[in-house]
């Protein structure tokens, strides 16, 4: 686990506090770049202008954390069982393997944990790649955020969509959740995404694992539960990459429960309060993807 870098711990903790910033209800493009084919040129820059998806066939292309995504599909902002929040921020496109999940899986948390439904958070952009603000991953299409936050009995506003936030169900000191919010809603929800076939990660924050072993130890799906740096106000679902396609699996979850000494040492100083790194790293450029997402980014 100290493999985990602290930058990486850093960068997550960062990506929690994006994911609960804001929206606008008067979204304006961005500026046109001066010199968008500069080699030089953030590629969060560029993928973060595309308003629509690549019309080229589905395909998820690299890795979770560094690739792109051709043929996008956008999941409706409303659905019977789902709502999509922060609407502002165009990012509710996947793959359209995740956007079926996503349509298919929210009547079944529905059911399973009472909710009226799921609020979904960020899932990717139109054409995948690094985003402007937030996450490391979500870049190829198959990540998506799932607030716990139960979906109210009816149609959010669209300035309640831009301005509320998640529920943030573990306590200040973060070594367990807040009694008085963990629900068994919370764990149904989050069990019946374990439990599904193409999900193949889903993290947590290290205080909702620990809840989770107290109730569910020595249950096969809790190996896909994973603890993570920040989701505290959401789980983060990951599937794995479709046959045929383009982009790298994650390593297999490791063996076991996950509720060993490996979860222990979430709960350590050194896990619990990084320090902060004093290197810094320049912004990932197109070179640093794969050569197929300069494609997908001219695609028209």
């Amino acid at each position: 686990m100290r493999a985990l870098t602290i930058t990486a711990a850093l960068l997550m903790m960062t990506a929690t506090a994006a994911a609960q910033d804001k929206g606008t209800l008067d979204p304006r493009p961005l500026p046109p770049l001066a010199n968008p084919s500069d080699p030089a040129t953030p590629a969060k820059e560029l993928f973060g202008r595309a308003r629509a998806a690549a019309p080229l066939d589905p395909d998820p292309i690299g890795f979770y954390s560094r690739g792109c995504l051709a043929g996008a599909e956008q999941l409706p902002v409303n659905g019977p069982n789902w709502q999509v929040m922060r609407l502002s921020r165009n990012r509710n496109w996947g793959h359209p393997a995740l956007i079926s999940f996503l349509q298919h899986f929210a009547p079944k948390a529905s059911r399973a944990s009472g909710w009226p439904g799921l609020l979904i958070g960020d899932i990717s952009q139109p054409r995948g790649g690094p985003m402007l603000t937030g996450h490391a991953s979500h870049q190829i299409g198959l990540d998506a955020d799932i607030w716990l936050t139960p979906m109210p009995n009816r149609e959010l506003t669209r300035a309640e969509r831009e301005e509320m936030s998640a529920t943030d169900v573990v306590r200040e000191d973060l070594l367990d959740v807040r009694p008085d919010v963990w629900s068994e809603g919370h764990l149904a929800v989050i069990r019946a995404a374990a439990m599904e076939p193409k999900v193949q990660r889903i993290f947590v924050n290290a205080a909702i694992k620990r809840a989770m072993c107290r109730e569910a130890a020595g249950e096969s799906w809790m190996r896909k539960v994973r603890p993570m740096w920040g989701h505290n106000y959401h789980f983060h679902i990951r599937l794995f990459c479709p046959d045929g396609s383009s982009c790298k699996d994650q390593d297999p979850t490791p063996a076991g429960d996950g509720c060993d000494s490996s979860l222990a040492w979430w709960f350590t100083d050194e896990a619990l309060h990084p320090k902060k790194s004093t290197k810094s790293w320049p912004p990932m450029t197109m070179a640093k993807l794969p050569p197929a997402c300069q494609e997908v980014l001219k695609a028209e």
